[in-house]
């Protein structure tokens, strides 16, 4: 009976399932979750029943009953419960009927449901008493609500005590009610293991993706909680050989905390006692062995900060806990694996150094040969040695080959570790066999034990270089989370309003609405808006702006960029995961995480290496010996005391330690992580393997004219006007007209009108809104009725009783208006000047016109040709006229042009060019631009600054310069010729390797590689491929100066 469930029984409404728990996993406890008071039902099983007499009746369903002394056992509990009339339970219908006291056994609302004290706190004890020793001693009977409440509170410290567990029905979902979390995967050597982890982890039930990352050894999986739970990915990992660990989730109402102040086990039934006391406490686990406490709660209850304030608070100071970042751990696991890899290398190192002495250097030491020579019953003392020093090196330091090899067998997968374990093994128990050999029969063959030593060394040099280098490779994410502060100033205000207290908190724990001090030369901690104070904000680290830009009241601020002069108090707005920052390491791990399609090679190459490799291996064992004991090559090829089978076992070997599969895994993962680092650093985001690899073969694209070849600020630089009218007055009402617009042409005419007539506030509240219509503002602006925006068109509106029209002529047209051809001229000589012409017209006749420009960017001409120089076409897409389209293309010198397009229009633009295979990229702004981007084989969102959550792009240029988009194109080029580069090198290794170590060169040159020298080969081979791809750590973007040297390739 260790897994007993209480449920609701059929026909009750359902609600969130309460926290659930088993006496190991405590999943299988499940109260009565939404019990409710009816007056009337259908069926006396349904819910609670409410009798003349006054008593209550509920059903409830029993599962993990199995025989009749448990459906016994737990009547009885139910019945010796204080107010309880009658209880029965029926073991083949799993449920149990009872009749109560509802004055004595009280009902306690919890979510807009009712949950049934007694039976929580019975079931759980009948529970105990079945073998549910682990919950600690007994529980107090105690009558009574409150008795109940404290016995409720014991039981629930108890098993919260035991394990952390994921509630589904509480967890921050995606909108699919999935999860996305991330794992660290250890023991990955190649790429075959890759294969074998994400193959396992696709096939779990509820799993919708899966990836794994060789080179930076996480796993990101997206599942159904109410499927499969996190600990069950974790152990399905396991099970397969490997190490895994839970990193983060996009949980929004979890938090990990280090404890300090935590001697001893009463201490932990504190803390615990402590947690389950706070309201909005879901779940907990506390770690003893890492100080950690993982706490999941409701963030509508109680913030991340009051919750730490209250552990500590009710602790009376004994605990401090701090929040600990999820990149910090990773990086801590990094630096651990490096850790145990140099010691595995230099334990190795030290055993097989006096094995290779022995061999060596001893036979020219008379004395110390001597030594060695001397009989120790069947053997030599020298053999003794070796044999008892390699087989330290081969099964203790060597066991991580062993266990790898294994796992990778029993998943139906071969890897490098596969081809280790064989050739070192051959080595060790030819040896031993040898020696075994020799005290029989007094014939002694020459032994090879130092090959499996040195061959072990050497791999191991090889892995612990490797992780060096693979830690240099996610540097990128490393210098973004240290761009965070760890401290930030909490200003404290009273009830009024009123500062009267400043306090020092962890950076993680600020929460929304907070009002932070920025002190001049510190970080600012969190995104938000400038309340008070003036100061200059270096954002280079972050949007890779060099120019400090002026913060003053209402302005934004992003976490990690640094104050440089006046102290600032800002109101924090986005923190955690929706912090920009945040979101940049998010773009930047994802990235990395994702394969390129190039990676589809490896990985099929990967899967047939080994085997093809062990295959080979045997035809140079059978081929060679073959031909010895035919005579096909002479007696003095072989070694000293050797025969041909030796002889060839020695090539054998080698051909399996030198066949380096590594290299391949490496040489695609590796440039990608090291570029999407590097296009970080100077603000182009790059959001997956696969964009990259596009970029690479960009023949078109495609520009939006506004903000993106312009600087997307309207200033008005003409205005006429036709009748008598003053102008000042004829500004005043296009600017009463316009000021209900939020069209940015609409906010340049209001600008323009107001400096025009010297005013120096704004003439519209919140930003140049005006609040309501009728209203006037600052005393200039005219009353204002039936406003009316027409997208794309203009505006209409009444004043002062005259129907007042604004736009272009498309609107004039559609209300009825002709337009006389001194206007026409005049526009259209507008237009060949590159300005948009803005009509205005009284009742039925056009008063005047507006000239609007759109100043061009400053690099936008020489980006234009530098683009055509790399060989890509650029296009010009806009939804203004034809006119001001040419002028504006012919300035900038751009030859194909697409006006008068509406944004979804621009999308059939893209498909247009994508009919013949074209690579087309689109750079737009992000928001009109998105049907575009996301039809676009890579779209590309430009001056994105604080809101890069742009789905729609595979590519985010955090500046708004369009020389950005050269850099992406041109680090895309660099970084596929490396990884071109890199396979064209891991190949060639394996074809010119293979051969050399086979011996296929010994009969005409006397080439012959120990399974040592192999060994080393193999070790450094990945190493170079990781060491190449660290090459493009130097790369540096193209130059304005330099945009037109750039020549296709």
């Amino acid at each position: 009976m260790r897994d007993l469930q209480l449920t609701q029984v059929a026909g009750t409404r359902r609600s969130p399932p309460a926290m659930v728990y088993t006496d190991d996993v405590m999943e299988d406890v499940r109260l009565l979750d939404s019990c409710e008071s009816r007056d009337d039902h259908n069926d006396d099983s349904h819910a609670i029943v409410i009798g003349e007499d006054g008593f209550k009746r509920i059903q409830v369903r029993v599962t993990g009953m199995t025989c009749a002394a448990c459906s016994n056992s737990v009547e009885s509990a139910l019945k010796s419960v204080h107010g309880v009339f009658r209880a029965s339970v029926a073991l083949l219908q799993n449920k149990a009927d009872v009749v109560f006291d509802p004055a004595l056994v009280k009902l306690l609302g919890m979510h807009s449901s009712l949950r049934f004290l007694a039976p929580t706190f019975l079931c759980m004890d009948t529970l105990r008493k079945f073998d549910f020793e682990s919950l600690g001693p007994p529980f107090p009977v105690l009558s009574g609500v409150w008795g109940m409440m404290i016995s409720r509170m014991q039981l629930r410290m108890q098993v919260l005590k035991q394990r952390f567990y994921l509630n589904p029905g509480i967890l921050k979902t995606n909108p699919d009610g999935t999860l996305l979390g991330q794992f660290t995967i250890g023991g990955m050597t190649c790429a075959a293991c890759v294969n074998s982890v994400e193959g396992i982890l696709r096939s779990l039930p509820g799993v919708k993706r899966a990836v794994v990352a060789l080179a930076t050894s996480l796993g990101e999986v997206e599942y159904d909680p109410i499927v499969i739970s996190k600990d069950d990915i974790v152990n399905a990992i396991e099970d397969a050989g490997f190490d895994a660990s839970l990193v983060q989730s996009n949980q929004q109402d979890k938090i990990l905390l280090g404890v300090a102040g935590i001697f001893s086990e009463k201490d932990v039934q504190l803390l615990e006692g402590i947690l389950v006391m706070l309201d909005g406490v879901r779940q907990f686990h506390y770690n003893q062995l890492s100080s950690e406490l993982e706490v999941l709660f409701d963030p509508e209850v109680v913030g991340s900060r009051s919750l730490v304030d209250g552990v500590e608070r009710g602790s009376n100071g004994k605990f401090k806990l701090h929040a600990i970042n999820p990149y910090s751990r990773m990086t801590s696991k990094d630096v651990e694996e490096i850790s145990v890899m140099f010691r595995l290398f230099i334990s190795s190192l030290f055993l097989s150094i006096p094995i290779f002495f022995m061999r060596v250097i001893c036979p020219h030491i008379p004395l110390l040969y001597s030594l060695l020579l001397w009989r120790c019953g069947p053997f030599l003392m020298g053999d003794w040695l070796k044999w008892a020093l390699v087989s330290v090196v081969q099964f203790v330091i060597g066991k991580r080959f062993y266990v790898a090899a294994g796992r990778a067998l029993r998943n139906g997968s071969t890897n490098m570790d596969v081809l280790v374990a064989l050739g070192t093994s051959a080595s060790y128990f030819y040896s031993v066999c040898a020696l075994l050999y020799g005290a029989v029969t007094g014939f002694w063959p020459p032994t090879y034990f130092e090959t499996s030593s040195m061959l072990i060394t050497f791999v191991l040099l090889g892995k612990y270089l490797e992780c060096l280098a693979k830690g240099k490779t996610s540097d990128a994410i490393k210098k973004l989370v240290q761009l965070a502060p760890a401290t930030a100033l909490l200003v404290v205000k009273d009830k009024g309003g009123k500062c009267i207290a400043e306090r020092e908190i962890d950076s993680l724990l600020i929460q929304p609405g907070d009002i932070l001090k920025v002190l001049p030369g510190t970080k600012v901690p969190a995104d938000g808006v400038v309340v008070w104070g003036s100061s200059h904000v270096n954002e280079s680290m972050v949007t890779g702006e060099s120019a400090p830009v002026l913060k003053e009241g209402s302005s934004p601020v992003v976490g990690g960029t640094i104050n440089l002069h006046g102290a600032l108090h800002i109101q924090a707005t986005k923190v955690g995961s929706d912090a920009v920052l945040s979101q940049i390491i998010s773009l930047v791990e994802t990235a990395q995480m994702s394969k390129a399609p190039i990676q589809k090679f490896a990985d099929y190459v990967a899967s047939i290496f080994v085997p093809t490799v062990v295959g080979l291996a045997l035809v140079t064992l059978f081929s060679w010996y073959i031909s010895g004991i035919s005579g096909a090559y002479p007696k003095e090829w072989l070694p000293e005391n050797g025969n041909y089978f030796v002889f060839s076992l020695m090539f054998s070997i080698s051909v399996m330690v030198i066949a380096c599969p590594c290299a391949l895994g490496l040489a695609t993962p590796t440039a990608v992580m090291v570029a999407t680092g590097v296009g970080a650093n100077h603000g182009v985001l790059i959001k997956g393997g696969d964009a990259l690899e596009r970029a690479q073969k960009i023949k078109y694209v495609i520009l939006d004219k506004t903000g993106t070849l312009t600087q997307g600020q309207a200033t008005v630089t003409d205005a006429k006007v036709f009748t008598g009218m003053g102008r000042g007055e004829f500004l005043r009402w296009v600017a009463s007209a316009e000021a209900s617009s939020e069209h940015p042409l609409a906010k340049a005419i209001v600008e323009y009108a107001r400096h025009f007539h010297f005013f120096d506030e704004t003439p519209a509240t919140n930003d140049g809104q005006t609040p309501s219509k009728g209203s006037t503002i600052s005393g200039w602006l005219l009353d204002v009725s039936d406003f009316l925006a027409h997208p794309g068109s203009g505006v209409k509106c009444f004043i002062d009783g005259k129907r007042i029209l604004i736009g272009n002529r498309k609107l004039m047209t559609e209300s009825g208006i002709a337009i006389p051809d001194q206007v026409e001229n005049f526009v259209v000589e507008l237009e060949e000047s590159a300005k948009t012409g803005v009509l205005v017209a009284f009742d039925d006749n056009i008063v005047g016109i507006l000239g609007i420009a759109d100043p061009l960017k400053r690099e936008a001409s020489v980006v234009i040709e530098g683009l055509m120089k790399m060989g890509v076409k650029p296009v010009m897409v806009t939804g203004d006229n034809w006119r001001t389209a040419r002028a504006v293309a012919k300035e900038v010198g751009i030859q194909d042009v697409r006006a008068e397009v509406m944004p979804a229009g621009k999308a059939d633009v893209v498909h247009s060019f994508q009919k013949d295979g074209s690579i087309v990229a689109m750079v737009g702004d992000g928001i009109n631009d998105s049907p575009a981007l996301a039809a676009a084989d890579v779209g590309m969102a430009i001056g994105a600054g604080t809101d890069i959550a742009i789905e729609a792009a595979d590519y985010v240029l955090m500046r708004n310069s369009l020389e950005d988009v050269i850099t992406a194109i041109d680090l895309s080029r660099k970084t596929f010729a490396r990884i071109r580069l890199n396979y064209v090198f891991a190949m060639a290794y394996n074809v010119i390797a293979i051969p050399i170590a086979a011996g296929m060169f010994f009969p005409s040159l006397g080439i012959m590689l120990p399974p040592w020298v192999a060994g080393a080969c193999m070790a450094l081979s990945s190493v170079s491929v990781v060491c190449s791809s660290l090459l493009l750590r130097r790369y540096r973007k193209p130059r304005l100066t330099t945009i037109l040297e750039i020549t296709v390739e």
